[in-house]
């Protein structure tokens, strides 16, 4: 004998409905039951019928199994907020990053002479006494550089 395939939708007959919750229902119970024994996991398992009685299955303490979830669902939910720190952190470092190269090619421009109506008159001294300092280096590693 084969048995028909069901559409998964509601059973509108009420009588049939509750028969088939029921058969189901135990049929449910008794596979949690076997997973629990069979691989020796912590299964729980919570059915509310429609007039909202209750019926449970714990292969241990269900209050215990209960606890152990919610620990499970937090430290998911603190990895989540672990990420997202992660990620500000990140931009936040972007953004300065990009402040300090912003900075680093105006100086550039600075000592090659270009851009030199946006400097300060603090500013240019500092320039000249830099760009001094810098000939001189360049000089003297040719000149030693010459005499090798």
């Amino acid at each position: 004998m084969v048995r028909g395939k069901i559409q998964m939708r509601r059973i509108e007959n009420a009588t049939s409905r509750q028969v088939t919750f029921s058969k189901r229902r135990n049929g449910l119970l008794k596979k949690a039951y076997e997973l629990s024994v069979l691989c020796d996991a912590e299964v729980a398992l919570i059915i509310f019928s429609q007039k909202g009685k209750l019926y449970e299955f714990s292969s241990s303490n269900m209050q215990k199994t209960i606890d152990k979830y919610r620990g499970c669902v937090k430290e998911d939910q603190r990895s989540d907020q672990d990420i997202e720190k992660y990620v500000q952190e990140l931009k936040l470092e972007a953004i300065n990053m990009a402040n300090t190269i912003e900075f680093l090619e105006a100086s550039q421009r600075k000592l090659l002479g270009q851009d030199l109506g946006s400097s300060s008159l603090r500013e240019l001294p500092q320039i000249d006494s830099q760009l001094e300092r810098s000939l001189k280096r360049n000089v003297r590693a040719r000149r030693t550089q010459l005499f090798k």
